[in-house]
């Protein structure tokens, strides 16, 4: 049964101005760049430049033409308000339905230019002498590569895909031969199925095959799980060699490729410099903030378009145009007052970090930074955590130590034995360093660099220490070892 009824609400909504300036909020200063040049390209009455002082018009008729004539630029001379108003042609966007909201982002992947890995190996077999046949199994193969050059698919579903897709013919032992042709190309190692493979591969190719050379093929070949857990112990007994032999064995090893495919592809891809936001000097021990240039450009509402809907408004003709005119200077105003308030709210945010963060900026000593989370921020700028998530997103800020991530600077406490509240970032540190410092035929385990970080008043259990030790990208102890 359905019923009427009065219901009294109290809802939040954003405004289109505030999600605006939420977007801008997040993006890093590149980003910013070309955002602004989109919103100069779809927004005419947008223009780059200082605001000019409004001057008066001229009272005469005659000489108004002459006025507006001189008054205009030359990209202002080319706007044409009939463009606008072609009442014979729908506009393209009336035919679209967009199912995502207003506020949703729309993110573009760049496309990087330059020849791939894999037409670099499809290119390889111009010179090789092959039927069309096994050509088409060829560049069907290295299709199958992975970024690393590892054909990680096996080849009963290879066959399958070429009958039905390509309806080619074949079977798994002509694939396995064509597959000897791929794995001869270069970069040594391509096509491989396993690291194993892909390590003997390259040690088949080597310009200098010495006795270290044959060593290293026969532990790949009948030693490989012992390799990888270095159980060299067992390596040493089976083979029957010394610390010495098996040592420059792994220098072999260890000097070989484990991703040939990203040995051609790391050339190709885009590499983005990083531009700093921010930037941090210490003058005479007084810390002092500026903000990017870029991220404070100069932008203007069109005067000509000013006064367009001024002359429009007099005539009170053409309500279509008046109103197209005043919304594209209300939505230049706004995205100007956007860019103020986010310039204003950066400056704000990190004036708070560095004042929270005084004594690090001063000595780039990492075991000076305090403890410090995103409500800790928000709650001396009054802002949302929201808020200063954004500030903090993909920002960079340059100091006299080097230039780094705004989010690196937050981090969790803990409290020493003394009852000090320290910084994750400082245990990390100190963790870092033990383990650089350690013997590496004997390496710290888990339990005793816990007990190395007891003994400095740091009580953290076991299985911190391996969370830390994680978070830093370093093996355990068994695969740290070295000979």
């Amino acid at each position: 049964m359905l019923r009427q009824s009065l219901q009294l609400k109290l809802q939040q909504k954003l405004s289109p101005q505030q999600i605006q300036l939420m977007k801008l909020l997040q993006i890093p200063t590149l980003e910013l760049e070309q955002r602004i040049k989109e919103e100069l390209e779809v927004n005419p009455a947008l223009e780059e430049g200082n605001e000019e002082p409004e001057t008066e018009s001229l009272s005469t008729e005659d000489n108004s033409d002459d006025y507006e004539e001189d008054s205009r630029t030359e990209a202002e001379k080319e706007i044409d308000i009939n463009d606008y108003l072609d009442d014979d042609d729908t506009p393209d966007y009336k035919y679209e339905s967009r199912n995502n909201s207003a506020d949703d982002e729309e993110k573009v992947v760049p496309i990087a230019q330059g020849t791939s890995f894999h037409e670099q190996l499809a290119d390889q077999l111009s010179w090789r002498i092959l039927t069309d046949h096994q050509r088409k199994l060829a560049e069907t193969l290295i299709g199958n590569l992975d970024d690393n050059g590892y054909l990680r698919r096996d080849l009963e579903s290879i066959v399958d895909d070429l009958a039905f897709a390509q309806n080619v013919m074949t079977d798994a032992k002509e694939l396995e031969i064509v597959l000897k042709t791929v794995q001869d190309l270069d970069p040594a190692g391509v096509g491989a199925r396993d690291l194993r493979e892909c390590l003997l591969l390259q040690l088949v190719r080597k310009d200098h095959i010495t006795d270290n050379t044959f060593l290293a093929k026969e532990i790949l070949e009948d030693y490989f799980d012992e390799f990888t857990r270095k159980h060299y112990e067992k390596i040493k007994q089976a083979l029957e060699i010394t610390d010495d032999e098996l040592k420059e064995a792994i220098e072999e090893i260890v000097h070989l490729n484990p991703k040939p495919g990203n040995s051609s592809t790391d050339g190709n891809k885009l590499t983005q410099a990083i531009v700093p936001d921010f930037v941090i000097t210490n003058s005479d021990n007084q810390l002092e903030l500026t903000i990017n240039g870029r991220n404070a450009p100069d932008l203007k509402v069109s005067r000509y378009f000013k006064e367009m809907l001024t002359s429009y408004a007099e005539t009170k003709q053409n309500k279509d145009a008046v109103l197209f005119i005043k919304q594209k200077i209300d939505s230049a105003k706004w995205f100007i007052d956007a860019i103020k308030q986010r310039q204003n709210t950066l400056l704000y945010t990190m004036s708070a970090i560095m004042d929270y963060q005084e004594e690090y900026f001063l000595t780039g000593d990492e075991t000076k930074l305090r403890p410090m989370i995103l409500k800790d921020i928000a709650d001396v700028v009054e802002l949302d955590i929201s808020t200063v998530s954004r500030v903090a997103n993909s920002k960079y800020v340059q100091t006299d130590f080097g230039t780094f991530l705004l989010k690196s600077f937050f981090s969790e406490g803990l409290t020493k034995e003394d009852g000090e509240e320290v910084s994750t970032i400082e245990v990390k540190k100190i963790l870092e360093e033990s383990i650089g410092a350690e013997d590496k035929h004997n390496p710290l385990t888990d339990e005793k660099l816990m007990d190395l970080l007891k003994e400095k008043g740091y009580l953290l259990a076991r299985r911190t220490v391996a969370k830390y030790r994680e978070q830093l990208n370093i093996p355990v102890a068994r695969l740290r070892k070295e000979l």
